[in-house]
């Protein structure tokens, strides 16, 4: 109703999971990095716990996505199942054959387990995704963990997701579950959106929709999260309703007032009374969640009980075990900060490692921010919370915050990582180090410095008109050697789209089509083999 009125092309705030719209927050980029290390492992459980509505399906569609070696999915929906029936839905998730009239524990393990052994054989992953895990009762999560015995010498046959709400974590600390609990290999909790995370979402699904001024000012913004608790499923209700709003009152931006009538009409009554917001939001997140809940399962079920035969990318878990045992190195560098030189200058020495990998100095003299002084040199900086498979993937030289075993902080410059060890600047001092050893120190914040193509204003989005599209296109062309005659077309259209998704999905990246950050950093990568990277071997795949 309200979108020409704004000059939206589509409605922003739909709960409809459109991978469009899909907004990764940092704490989702963090959930997403741990569910792929734990499927990258060799078997086991994955853990992924949230409230409602805080994004779990979205991170679970990211995973389907980036799932990174051919793989069969099975996907359970409804887990308020007896064993009987969980086992006789997994064979009907992975089209296994069994006699109809069978009731049978026994013929319905043999069958899986054939299945797994023939599905191992020929190269390919099993994988059990559980949604709404924490419906799963003691003893149907116990024949979960029985079917994870089902391996071969070098590897379980069969991995399992589970995502569930917080009650699913109290669960699995019960005595009589721990070995399942033990053979978690990894897992995260989704908590809320921060307020900062909250604006951006906003921003991100209205340019989405096509729309690049700003509707909802610092000031609602800040409402909306008072409001939302940083929910993202409640944030849409909430500024669908308050758009509504704007709408029939000829306004231009949303106010704070409008937003907080939005809420009272979607709670029917005033918000002011804590105790009874809260409840009112709980009742909607049920209410939400069964509308919600038809979608997605309507959105799984007919993705083909998902046999997803993805790009045969490089499991470089598994890399790493065919090298295995590794040979004799010499002795590493113990990670510390050089006792000689003065610990308040280690900023500044980071930064000038950083900078001297690119070839340029960096002035601490000079009172110029350091990211300015990186602009000056066509670099932009990109400040980030991550771990290391994210910096390996980035592939490109980082400062990092460390604190040692006695609580002291410093910042070092990571110039190389390889599958064991790494090279670090500390001060004035190169040190060849354990990757545990920097692990046990690292907050996991970073700073690293990328090139910027000619003309860069931002982020390209669907829809969006510049002359940097032309060399977007070329450049994907050139690297999926596809032929084009010379790039004329000045928009992000569908068909760039897909090319884009295309690439994302081939280098560890959240297929959501839009130019950002990390898709120009891979690829500058893969275009510019002049570029300082932490890894050169991994930049010429």
């Amino acid at each position: 109703m309200y979108n020409k009125y704004f000059g939206l092309n589509d409605t922003p705030f739909s709960i409809a999971p459109d991978p469009r719209f899909l907004y990764m927050s940092e704490q989702h980029r963090e959930a997403l990095a741990h569910l792929m290390y734990g499927l990258n492992s060799e078997g086991g459980f994955v853990l992924l716990t949230g409230e409602v509505g805080t994004g779990k399906t979205t991170v679970c569609r990211c995973l389907l996505d980036q799932i990174p070696v051919i793989s069969t999915i099975a996907f359970i929906f409804n887990p308020k199942l007896t064993v009987e029936e969980l086992l006789a839905t997994i064979c009907d998730e992975f089209e296994i054959k069994y006699p109809e009239d069978t009731s049978s524990i026994k013929v319905f393990v043999d069958l899986i387990n054939d299945y797994l052994l023939k599905s191992h054989a020929e190269g390919r992953k099993a994988v059990l995704i559980i949604d709404e895990a924490q419906n799963l009762t003691a003893d149907v999560l116990e024949q979960l963990r029985l079917l994870t015995n089902l391996e071969t010498n070098q590897c379980k046959l069969l991995q399992i997701v589970l995502l569930g709400q917080p009650e699913l974590k109290t669960k699995l600390e019960q005595p009589e579950l721990r070995q399942l609990s033990q053979r978690i290999i990894a897992r995260y909790h989704l908590d809320s959106l921060s307020k900062k995370d909250v604006g951006a979402y906003v921003t991100h699904r209205l340019s989405v929709a096509g729309l690049q001024k700003q509707l909802f000012p610092d000031s609602t913004i800040t409402k909306l999260y008072q409001l939302s608790g940083g929910i993202p499923r409640i944030i849409n209700v909430l500024c669908d309703r308050a758009l509504l709003g704007t709408f029939t009152q000829g306004k231009n931006r949303v106010s704070r007032s409008t937003l907080s009538k939005a809420a009272r009409e979607v709670f029917g009554r005033s918000y002011d009374n804590s105790g009874y917001w809260k409840a009112a939001a709980w009742a909607l997140f049920l209410t939400v969640s069964i509308v919600a809940g038809v979608i997605l399962s309507t959105t799984f079920y007919n993705i083909e009980p998902i046999k997803v035969i993805k790009h045969a990318l490089v499991n470089e878990a598994i890399i790493e075990a065919t090298v295995l045992p590794a040979p004799a190195r010499h002795p590493l560098d113990k990670l510390r900060w050089p006792e000689a030189q003065p610990i308040e200058e280690s900023l500044n020495l980071a930064y000038k490692s950083l900078f001297n990998q690119w070839g340029i100095l960096y002035n601490p003299d000079n009172n110029v921010p350091v990211c300015q002084q990186a602009e000056t040199n066509n670099l932009r900086c990109l400040e980030d919370l991550g771990s290391m498979n994210i910096l390996r993937n980035l592939n490109r030289p980082v400062v990092l915050k460390l604190i040692d075993e006695n609580g002291l902080k410093y910042y070092a410059t990571l110039t190389s990582l390889n599958n064991n060890s790494a090279f670090l600047q500390v001060g004035t001092v190169a040190l060849e180090v354990d990757i545990p050893d920097i692990e046990s120190q690292w907050s996991g914040n970073y700073m690293l410095l990328w090139k910027t193509p000619p003309g860069y204003v931002g982020d390209m989005v669907p829809g969006w008109k510049n002359t940097l599209v032309p060399w977007l296109e070329k450049k994907l062309a050139v690297l999926q050697k596809r032929k084009i005659e010379a790039p004329r077309n000045t928009v992000f259209n569908t068909n760039l789209i897909g090319h884009v998704k295309k690439f994302q999905l081939s280098n560890g990246l959240v297929p959501d089509g839009i130019v950002g950050t990390n898709t120009l950093i891979l690829l500058n990568t893969a275009t510019d083999k002049s570029l300082p990277v932490l890894n050169k071997d991994r930049g010429d795949t």
